[in-house]
């Protein structure tokens, strides 16, 4: 027992140090995830889940697997399916089938699987997923559009390649232990009237639960998980394996059932999500044996550079045809496709039970799938931008500003910069705030813009700089440091804060390098008094180089009143040149404005402030 307890642990640690390590590398973590489960399983032959679990091990990968599923399809809102494009639309359906098929072909043709493993194989290597192309499209910075096509796909693709791979899995698991087709087709029949009739009811019902409050706000993620588990559980009970059918369609039609409170939802599953991903995918490429990575000859190989030099520029052309894409845009669209974590976890759980039940060609799905997402993870990663430079179809560096809060303060800054040609984007989780941003026109996400839910649906699009102007000193703190690692050093700021000499000694030492916003003086509750009393943020452009920059009256004359002193202008806060990227003024960095910029000061109102 302890030594099992001490492997668990171990098996923890690896997955901290390999989601730390994808952080640092900028690549999507299951690359470090799946690498570290191969070393620690055939390569040191350390970890053998086999030995770790015993019967266990099917039954909490299913579960697992289960809330993969369930999670993903729970992101399924139709309404944005058929708000981002044909193009979109296509490649999620018409696309993925196409995939499919001539996956399956490959498949059967070079690797000599059966007709029924190669179509499951097919069907699985569909899914592209979130957590693998959103960090990939981060760092290529495509143009707005291929970059939202792409974006889309990926997060749609998800639950509706899901549910196309688990009926394909329904009809192999039932057709393997008999010949008669019209019996398999039958079975197959309930099955899918299983997964989905308790699907449907159960994502009704428990939304009824939802929307009428019937269960305390602190209850509800706890209650959603453990009513899916349940569905789950008795969905196999009825019917053998229909379960992550019903999972999948609950979670489709949580998603779309209106009034359903599904946000703390899914932030509640983010953190089980990591926890259940990055300890699953470290025990899943464990379970490879150094027999099954002898399976992966040329065939597999050549099954690979099928499916991503044939099978997917297919895909692409077909599905955007009077698209209105030139050929470079469709050739990017046509590079870009890794696989993710819902093909390496359905693939583990399907080989498992074919295995059981004495598939042929079983045992070839986990090897051949890893394969598939190492190398399309791997290669994209590092050829995006180099493709993209060569197809000339990356945009030029970003200028829009990202904004934490949606107050007062950081509603007047927006308008300014939006004044001055600036992309801008407002973020906060307060509803009223961001309602307030939204009835001015400006562009706000609701929620917490740290969580894997705003790193798959805060559109980043165009962002290269953090301004913190949120009044919580964690939040922006926070906020510098995790979009440091996105945006780059310089380009994101901290706010100040009003601490005591020893509370400053021990207040975030790991963003001493980060600059002050605006001056070391100049803190939220400062701003915000101001702005309260009067004071409002303006953007003028400059028709001459000014001869000052210090603190100036509106008389033109030298001088450094304190801030907020009736009648005067503070020194420029931020100025934007005619390339379009904003200068932002910080402790260290007063700004000397040029002649053509537009600067942003704050100006006080004259007579008295009070």
């Amino acid at each position: 027992m302890e030594h099992a307890g001490l492997t668990l642990a171990s098996v923890g640690l690896l997955a901290l140090g390999s989601q730390w390590l994808a952080w640092r590398l900028k690549v999507p973590a299951i690359l470090t995830l799946l690498i570290a489960g191969i070393a620690a399983g055939p390569v040191t032959g350390l970890l053998d889940p086999d030995a770790l679990f015993g019967d266990l091990l099917f039954p909490l990968v299913s579960l697992a697997v289960a809330v993969i599923l369930f999670e993903g399809s729970l992101t399924l809102n139709f309404r944005e399916l058929g708000g981002h494009g044909r193009t979109v639309r296509r490649l999620v359906t018409w696309g993925a089938l196409i995939t499919a098929v001539c996956g399956a072909l490959a498949a059967h043709w070079l690797l000599q699987l059966s007709w029924e493993m190669a179509s499951l194989l097919g069907a699985l290597l569909v899914v592209t997923g979130p957590t693998v192309i959103l960090p990939l499209l981060q760092t290529l910075r495509a143009r707005e559009h291929l970059t939202q096509i792409l974006r889309w796909e990926g997060i749609l693709i998800d639950p509706v390649g899901a549910i196309g791979a688990v009926l394909v899995y329904e009809f192999v698991a039932l057709g393997s232990g008999t010949q008669a087709l019209p019996h398999t087709l039958a079975l197959f029949a309930q099955t899918a009237l299983v997964g989905f009739g308790l699907g449907v009811a159960g994502g009704y019902l428990w939304g009824q639960v939802l929307r009428q409050h019937l269960l305390p706000q602190r209850l509800h993620s706890f209650g959603t998980l453990m009513t899916m588990l349940g569905l789950f559980t008795v969905s196999n009970a009825l019917f053998h394996e229909s379960g992550l059918l019903t999972v999948t369609v609950m979670g489709a039609w949580l998603a779309n059932m209106r009034g359903v409170p599904t946000r703390p939802i899914i932030e509640f599953k983010e953190t089980l999500s990591v926890l259940l991903i990055s300890g699953l995918f470290i025990l899943l490429a464990a379970r490879l044996t150094v027999e099954q990575l002898a399976l992966l000859g040329w065939p597999a190989w050549a099954f690979l550079a099928v499916l991503l030099l044939l099978v997917r520029p297919l895909a692409v052309w077909l599905c955007t045809i009077g698209s209105g894409l030139d050929w470079r845009e469709k050739g990017l669209l046509a590079f870009i496709a890794p696989r993710g974590i819902v093909a390496a976890a359905v693939a583990s759980l399907f080989a498992l039970r074919l295995e059981e039940i004495g598939v042929p060609g079983a045992d070839r799905l986990v090897p051949v799938t890893f394969l598939v997402i190492i190398a399309t993870v791997v290669s994209q990663s590092l050829l995006a931008r180099p493709v993209g430079d060569w197809l000339k179809v990356r945009r030029p560096s970003a200028h829009g500003v990202l904004i934490i809060g949606a107050n007062p303060v950081a509603r007047q800054m927006a308008h300014c910069l939006r004044q001055a040609g600036l992309g801008v984007l407002l973020t906060d989780s307060s509803w009223d705030a961001v309602q307030a941003a939204r009835a001015e026109k400006l562009s706000a996400y609701y929620g917490d813009p740290l969580s894997e839910h705003a790193s798959q649906h805060m559109e980043l699009t165009g962002i290269g700089y953090l301004v913190p102007l949120s009044p919580y000193r964690e939040l922006n703190d926070l906020a510098a440091l995790h979009f440091e690692h996105l945006l780059g050093q310089g380009q994101v700021f901290r706010l100040a804060v009003n601490l005591g000499r020893q509370a400053r000694r021990q207040h975030a030492t790991a963003i001493e390098h980060v600059p002050y916003l605006f001056g070391r003086e100049m803190t939220f509750a400062q701003l915000s008094s101001l702005v309260e009393r009067g004071a409002r943020f303006e953007v003028e452009k400059l028709t001459e180089t000014p001869r000052h920059r210090q603190v100036l009256r509106p008389s033109g004359e030298k001088a450094a009143p304190p801030i907020g002193t009736p009648g005067t202008r503070t020194a420029p806060l931020i100025c934007i040149g005619s390339s379009g990227r904003p200068r932002i003024a910080s402790a260290d960095a007063p700004l000397s404005p040029r002649k053509g910029d537009h600067v942003i000061r704050l100006v006080m109102p004259g007579g008295d402030i009070t």
